[in-house]
């Protein structure tokens, strides 16, 4: 039975793989991981607002008291001078290399291109196997148009781009006016993989307190129905590969996911729920599956029910909405 997918230009045992999660804050944690079947893990993401952060308290404490006498502006280089960056993460990738021997994929999280490409370079030489830019994005300017903020995300990929060699991966909202037309221009633009969808966390409101409370909740199978469509309908169209995330609990949300066309299937709130051994788990259960049904191999499974022969996409979906409304019985 081969297992065997390519991600990102790798080839992994499996498609199983550990997406971005607190998981991966502990070398150790990392290398159960890899002991439990997970062919690549990404990190936890280094956030934007952290190197805004840095940047702010340094300039802050390099300028202070620097007013009192103009001898004292010449102490110190300018701040842009420094190498500024967390380093605890970069060094998070050293150890997680020298640790284990499937994938390491570095994260960045922010919406602008900032201090991005720096960071990007100091990943790939910390030695990450590739990169995963999570564009986490709600844009509330109601002067902003929906092609400003689409090219925010092709000058994010572009930029990274332009200073990496390894491999870029962009894991995106759904929230698009186009999501396929997004989709093509994030290949043109030259995304190694799309990773289909991005979670937003939606807080809550403390009725006692009146306060925005942060509400976490770990997704369900039901969430798998939107990367799944979009999976479907993109596969074969684009050149990028695909990674589903969100809503894969189960053996039977693997296979669906591949059947669609993901290369990969990413895997969280179930081995938060489960504990990192579930992957062992899912393994064997696609294994017997594909025996079961005389599957041979991933990739003859991979994209074996998606809409890449389907002549008119928009009409099927339109009439798979028709059919699912019709088929409620009261």
């Amino acid at each position: 039975m081969d297992l065997k997918t390519k991600y990102l230009g790798m080839e992994l045992r499996t498609p199983l793989m550990a997406s971005a999660s607190p998981l991966s804050e502990d070398v150790a944690t990392i290398k159960k991981l890899e002991e439990s079947g997970a062919s690549a893990v990404v990190l936890y993401s280094l956030f934007e607002e952290q190197l805004t952060k840095e940047r702010v308290e340094l300039h802050h404490h390099l300028t202070q008291g620097t007013d009192s006498f103009a001898e004292a502006l010449t102490y110190f280089p300018e701040p842009s001078e420094f190498k500024l960056g967390p380093e605890e993460y970069l060094n998070h990738i050293r150890k997680a290399k020298e640790a284990v021997k499937i994938p390491v994929i570095a994260s960045l999280n922010g919406t602008s291109t900032g201090g991005w490409t720096d960071y990007a370079k100091k990943m790939q030489q910390a030695g990450a196997d590739a990169l995963e830019l999570n564009i986490y994005y709600i844009p509330t300017d109601m002067n902003l148009s929906s092609e400003q903020i689409e090219k925010t995300y092709i000058d994010i990929l572009t930029s990274v781009k332009s200073v990496v060699s390894i491999p870029v991966a962009l894991k995106l909202s759904p929230f698009f006016s186009n999501m396929a037309s997004m989709a093509k221009k994030l290949d043109d633009a030259g995304a190694d993989a799309l990773v289909l969808f991005n979670r937003f966390y939606q807080p809550d409101i403390d009725l006692d307190s009146l306060e925005v409370r942060p509400h976490l909740l770990l997704s369900t199978t039901a969430s798998l129905r939107l990367p799944l469509r979009w999976i479907a309908l993109l596969y074969g169209r684009i050149k990028a590969d695909m990674a589903a995330t969100g809503g894969i609990h189960e053996v039977e949300d693997a296979l669906k996911v591949l059947m669609a066309g993901a290369s990969v299937t990413m895997l969280c709130s179930t081995l938060l729920r489960h504990g990192v051994n579930r992957i062992r788990i899912l393994e064997q259960g696609i294994r017997a599956w594909m025996e079961e049904h005389e599957y041979e191999s991933i990739q003859q499974l991979r994209g074996s029910i998606s809409q890449k022969n389907c002549v008119a996409p928009t009409a099927f979906e339109r009439a798979q909405y028709m059919k699912t409304l019709q088929s409620y019985k009261a």
